[in-house]
């Protein structure tokens, strides 16, 4: 959009959480453009879910379900709100986010700073019978004694609210979470939450990290496949440090943006390799066009999120990737977007 390249030096000359909070305050001003219709070949599904389009909104962006209609005005398919932590908790002290303008790129080590999930119940059941696709990602408090225990009482509180519910076990910024991934832990989490899960019907995903040991990528992939999750979100933000040119780049966090894309296809690639396509995938990390997309889905993604690339970009960028994947996939002779993920 043309505004945003008005105001880009302006939002880039303050602090990003600062920025960030300011962006947040227009868009719940409710005065948003609404994005054109979207192609029909873009129409798809996702673990029985029906998306006008597969581009979404990755969790960070709006974490305590603030703006999720404001969003999907913009032109996302789905969006993700979260991560959502059972008590409220500040995150980690600031600055906690840093834009690598040279690489395109963020790192944040927010620590999941949350409203907690009163706020965010009230937020989901106030858009009660709304149209759209949002779903909730669900973190753990810091001090928590049993964190899987924080996994199952948000799923409970939110879970009937919600399109769909993400756990997520691979931020970096909250001490030991990742070890969740571990096989015998990520079976128990798994079971716990499948049986809070119970009939509310609720997609359930889990989403991953991209930085995983040798024999990860397999005790993941079949602790999903056996425990009964509905997909996997591939991937969360790295920690690895490729070569960068920002003065930021020595900042302890998660890494997002440009730079994560060969690894995060990498590890989309892999999991795909190993769940043998018996789980939907979600690909996160590096996204910034319609060509980036395709390559996802012609990698066995069903859908994919964004969100680092929208600060470099603008909302804009939403509408440009639709209409460049719809190219791709009209170029390619595929109907559908689920026709050129199968296709792998």
């Amino acid at each position: 959009m043309a505004m945003f390249a008005l105001i880009k030096p302006w939002l880039f000359a303050l602090d990003p959480e600062v920025a960030h909070n300011l962006t947040l305050a227009a868009l719940k001003t409710g005065l948003v453009p609404r994005a054109p219709a979207d192609d029909p070949i873009l129409a798809t599904s996702l673990a029985g879910l029906a998306l006008p389009n597969p581009i979404g909104l990755a969790a960070g962006f709006d974490k305590d379900a603030e703006v999720p209609d404001a969003m999907l005005r913009l032109g996302f398919g789905f969006v993700e709100c979260g991560s959502v932590c059972p008590r409220p908790q500040p995150g980690n002290p600031q600055p906690r986010l840093f834009r690598l303008v040279e690489d395109k790129a963020v790192i944040n080590r927010f620590g999941f700073n949350s409203k907690g999930v009163e706020f965010a119940y009230a937020r989901l059941t106030a858009r009660a019978g709304r149209p759209g696709v949002v779903g909730i990602n669900l973190g753990a408090n810091k001090d928590s004694e049993d964190r899987t225990a924080d996994y199952v009482s948000g799923l409970r509180a939110l879970g009937p609210h919600a399109s769909y519910v993400t756990v997520n076990i691979s931020s970096p910024n909250t001490p030991g979470l990742r070890a969740l991934q571990d096989g015998a832990a990520l079976a128990d989490l798994i079971a716990r939450v499948m049986e809070a899960r119970g009939r509310l019907g609720v997609p359930l995903f889990v989403k991953v990290a991209p930085d995983q040991g040798a024999d990860d990528w397999a005790t993941i992939a079949r602790a999903c496949i056996d425990g009964g999750v509905d997909g996997l979100i591939v991937s969360n933000t790295t920690v690895s440090r490729p070569a960068l040119a920002s003065r930021h780049a020595g900042e302890t966090g998660g890494l997002s943006g440009a730079p994560l894309k060969p690894l995060a296809l990498a590890a989309l690639k892999r999991f795909r390799a190993e769940t043998g396509g018996q789980l939907p995938l979600i690909a996160v990390g590096g996204i910034a066009s319609g060509e980036d997309a395709y390559d996802r889905i012609r990698a066995g993604a069903s859908a994919v999120q964004l969100y680092s690339a929208l600060v470099y970009e603008g909302p804009g960028l939403v509408t440009r990737i639709k209409a460049d994947l719809a190219a791709c996939l009209r170029r390619d002779g595929f109907a559908s977007v689920a026709a050129a993920a199968r296709a792998v």
